[in-house]
């Protein structure tokens, strides 16, 4: 009983606070809030009692946003504006979707006057139709005027305006082809190249996936990098990757023999007393415990060493003035290493992390090319963050 009695409790203070929102949104003004609100209140038990409140202000707030937006409309149309001619028809499409929100939960009761609360809804198809095709064509005049521009700004917001008027009239005359060519206009086209300012062979493989944009994810709308010369393409800027230095170490292979001791577990022995008896638990069983002993062992290891390192420079110009940008410095270096080891005694004297290299065996050295490869898978993914903190547009 004092369950229920706690759930009923609860629920008008939840309606109560509900209530008291959703009349502060429509007092303020807000009305499309105090709407949602409502139907989302009304959606179940809507012929309740407690839920009347919801209906008169869903009532209320339907007229008086209802009212708000006919007259904004009928200002905007006087003032001929052509500027207004999107809010014009965002302002109907409000209108006819408020009516599509509320007709589901229809017919609400009012029990105090035995009357359907009033909504009295209007067909804004015609409006509707006549808004978007005005709208419609003013973007189309205003997007064609935009494309005898030279500012890669008004091809991008070209670009947007057509796109808009595809969603709103699809295959609308020719957008769909004005709006390729506002993206192709729009578009920074930037050309990438290497330079080898160092003494040695740049591998070709290196080169080539350095210079493979695709795999640096780095297109976007707006931004294309091409590594070769597309004919009929004008390019706004340049990155050039300079290879300054590259420096390969000698192959080295270093010996050396040490001994380890250590204390480890070796089974288990019968636990003895000051005098050399077993001890006796209280249960009268033997006592036994950790055999504890020192384990030596001699330990001769080899050691591959070989490094690489590349230093590079990366250049943005624009290839309108021919100035320089930016410039950012690189290095990436690469190690290879290789250790292993054999041993006399008592294996487990070693540390427990050294053990693997008991299992090496001596592997080849890679060569040079190999080296100086590796060393550039590192740098790509520096170039790549360069080039994502340091976009064109």
């Amino acid at each position: 009983m004092q369950k229920t009695t706690l759930l009923i409790l609860l629920s008008i203070i939840l309606t109560s606070c509900g209530v008291r929102t959703t009349r502060n949104l429509l007092t303020s003004g807000n009305y499309d809030q105090a709407i949602e609100n409502a139907i989302s209140n009304l959606r179940s038990n809507k012929d309740k009692k407690g839920k009347q409140d919801y209906v008169y202000l869903l009532e209320e707030a339907f007229a008086k946003a209802k009212s708000r937006d006919l007259n904004s409309i009928n200002l905007m149309k006087k003032e001929g504006n052509v500027a207004n001619l999107e809010r014009i028809y965002n302002t109907y499409l409000a209108l006819d979707n408020r009516q599509q929100a509320i007709t589901p939960i229809l017919p609400l009761k009012i029990l105090k006057l035995g009357r359907n609360a009033i909504f009295p809804f209007d067909n804004y198809n015609t409006e509707l139709i006549e808004s978007k095709n005005a709208l419609t064509t003013y973007l189309y005049i205003s997007s064609k005027n935009l494309m005898n521009s030279k500012n890669k700004m008004d091809y991008r917001k070209a670009y947007d305006d057509f796109d808009y008027i595809n969603q709103l009239s699809p295959n609308y005359k020719d957008v769909l082809r004005l709006r390729e060519e506002a993206q192709f206009k729009g578009t920074d086209f930037v050309l990438v190249y290497t330079r080898n300012e160092t003494n040695m062979i740049i591998p070709a493989r290196l080169q080539n996936e350095l210079l493979d944009f695709n795999t640096y994810g780095l297109n976007d709308k707006w931004t294309v990098y091409h590594s070769k010369k597309t004919i009929g393409t004008n390019y706004d800027y340049e990155m050039a990757i300079n290879f300054r230095d590259i420096q390969i170490s000698p192959e080295q292979i270093k010996e050396r023999e040490f001994i380890k001791e250590r204390q480890i577990k070796d089974g288990q022995r019968k636990l003895l007393d000051a005098k050399g008896k077993v001890v006796i638990d209280d249960k009268g069983k033997e006592v036994w415990v950790d055999n504890i002993v020192k384990a030596t062992v001699r330990i001769f290891e080899v050691r591959q060493f070989k490094s690489s390192a590349i230093a590079a420079k990366v250049d943005f110009y624009d290839t309108r003035n021919k100035q320089l940008l930016q410039s950012f410095p690189i290095s990436s270096q690469y190690i290879f290493e290789n250790i292993y080891s054999n041993y006399k005694g008592d294996r487990r004297a070693a540390d427990d992390n050294y053990l693997t290299y008991f299992n090496n065996r001596v592997v080849p050295f890679p060569d040079s090319q190999q080296m100086i490869y590796d060393t550039g898978e590192d740098l790509k993914q520096k170039i790549k963050a360069i080039i994502t903190q340091n976009r064109f547009n």
